[in-house]
């Protein structure tokens, strides 16, 4: 059976027997963790190699959020913890290279830490630009309200997850940093003119556009398309994701349970696919919700196999890293901001 266009997360620490048939039928292209799927590096690695034996391939992408600071999957006291992005873009005011530097090594040691795990894909970095007066979802997870640093320090963590042998995907393209709500919680919606936004918010991603995944916004443009989020909007996806921003790796949707969605699981499963996306991801793990995002599935052939296969093709072993030396720099070069 071929694999579908579909990543999804689990219930609880370890497979269940249900979701183990459920996994086998449906045949996702890759898995992600959440806080709910961890206890220990034990248990993480077992239930890692669990949830590929589900599809029987060993190369089954697992994913994870671990950025850092409030958005962390993997927490003390079994894994280090590691600043928010806005960390290194106060660095960047008085030391450009050495927050080029931190965050590279900052990178690389989360890298470290998901390889140990069998986990080979992080959600990170985030590229947005948040601005004055947007919600704060967004915050301290942004590296600048600045575009230029947003690109220098994106680009140092992408090399630093490549170099740990961890994909990076950058989010949320097109840019959430206006957002004027939680898109968990609601539907943003930005007015703002095309040629502003080209500016500012589809810059990094251009600038990034070679990064080996994206993953989209649940944010309405209405100068670009005033009825769907970018998730949902073949205008979006075609003219300004895979055209101006100019990203031809694989493109992933952001939750599909997330309130700022509409319709049922499987409509918004329907509409991010047909808009675009290569494959969809639904991650709270309730089963009822699965299934009918399930119903959706669409198999992972064509452009789309392609494309997965070119992004899995960046997946390389670690390069040689000595961690208590990297550890030691990276504390000095951000205790020039303590």
């Amino acid at each position: 059976m071929p694999r579908t266009r579909l990543i999804y997360g689990c219930a609880g620490t370890e497979v269940s027997a249900e979701e183990r048939a459920f996994f086998r039928e449906a045949q996702p292209w890759g898995f992600i963790l959440f806080a709910r799927n961890v206890r220990d590096p034990g248990q993480v690695r077992s239930l890692v190699s669990a949830l590929r034996e589900t599809v029987g391939d060993a190369r089954a992408p697992v994913l994870i959020d671990q950025e850092g600071g409030r958005v962390a999957r993997l927490k003390p006291p079994h894994w280090k913890s590691h600043p928010p992005a806005q960390r290194f873009g106060d660095l960047y005011r008085t030391a450009p290279d050495a927050s080029r530097e931190a965050a590279y090594l900052n990178a690389r040691s989360i890298a470290q830490e998901l390889v140990a795990l069998g986990i080979d894909v992080d959600c990170v970095p985030v590229l947005d630009v948040p601005v004055e007066g947007a919600d704060s979802i967004i915050g301290d997870r942004a590296f600048s309200r600045h575009p230029t640093v947003v690109i220098a320090l994106g680009r140092a963590a992408i090399q630093g997850m490549l170099d740990g042998g961890v994909l990076p995907v950058m989010k949320h393209v097109p840019g959430h940093g206006r957002a004027n709500a939680d898109s968990h919680l609601a539907l943003p919606r930005v007015a703002t003119p095309p040629t502003e936004l080209r500016a500012t918010d589809f810059a990094p991603f251009r600038a990034l556009n070679d990064c080996p995944l994206a993953m989209t916004a649940h944010v309405v443009y209405e100068a670009l398309d005033p009825e769907n989020p970018a998730t949902t909007s073949a205008t979006v996806i075609r003219d300004v994701i895979r055209g101006e921003v100019g990203f031809s790796g694989l493109l992933l949707s952001d939750d599909l349970s997330m309130n700022a969605l509409s319709g049922s699981l499987g409509e918004r499963a329907r509409a991010a696919l047909a808009a675009g996306c290569d494959i969809v991801i639904h991650c709270n793990g309730r089963q009822a919700e699965m299934e009918a995002v399930a119903g959706e599935a669409m198999p992972l052939d064509g452009e789309y196999l392609v494309r997965a296969e070119k992004a899995l093709s960046h997946l390389h072993a670690p390069a040689e890293f000595d961690s208590p030396a990297a550890e030691a720099r990276l504390a000095e070069l951000l205790g020039a901001i303590a």
